[in-house]
């Protein structure tokens, strides 16, 4: 007698997906999918180590258990070193941290820096402003003095004019007198 199934297989991996399928409808499929493949493989291991011969502990050559022995506290001094080493590193770290963290709360914040320069820039710009003002001050007092100077030098210069046409004409008048035949 044939037993006829639904599924028709081709190949291996047909084969593959229809167990899948099948597997995947029954009950026992969603407590696998439960379980972490941790579980599987820490049973596996259980499983080889039940069934696997023990060695013969009493068969053991004595100086390799010795030398087992020392090898195995020479490995546990390192270890011990190597903690005390860290925790000595971890101390220095995190004193570090604390200075660094000191030196950090020292600095100041931005805004703090920012209003200083704002300050220092202002107290800049005042004093810039009051130097040119100054300047212009002085310059508009030059201007003043270089007029009044020019206004009197006009005044001179034509003083000197005036001077000259009346010395001019002085000689003038002097001179018909002197060129004169004395009778």
């Amino acid at each position: 007698m044939r037993v006829r199934t639904q599924y028709r297989c081709y190949n291996l991996w047909d084969l593959l997906s229809v167990a899948a399928r099948i597997i995947s409808e029954t009950p026992m499929s969603r407590v696998i999918d439960s379980v972490p493949r941790v579980v599987f493989f820490l049973a596996g291991v259980a499983a080889a180590v039940v069934t696997l011969p023990r060695r013969d502990r009493a068969g053991m050559d004595p100086a390799a258990t010795e030398d087992l022995k020392r090898s195995l506290a020479l490995l546990e001094s390192r270890i011990e070193a190597r903690e005390v080493a860290d925790a000595a590193r971890f101390a220095q770290v995190e004193t570090r941290l604390e200075e660094h963290s000191a030196r950090l709360a020292d600095v100041p914040s931005t805004n703090q820096i920012v209003s200083a320069m704002e300050q220092l820039l202002s107290r800049t710009m005042a004093s810039l402003d009051e130097r040119l003002t100054t300047q212009a001050h002085s310059i508009e007092i030059l201007k003043n003095t270089v007029c009044q100077t020019d206004t009197l030098l006009e005044r001179v210069l034509e003083s000197l004019d005036s001077l000259q046409t009346l010395s001019e004409s002085a000689e003038l008048a002097e001179a018909p007198l002197l060129s004169r035949p004395v009778v």
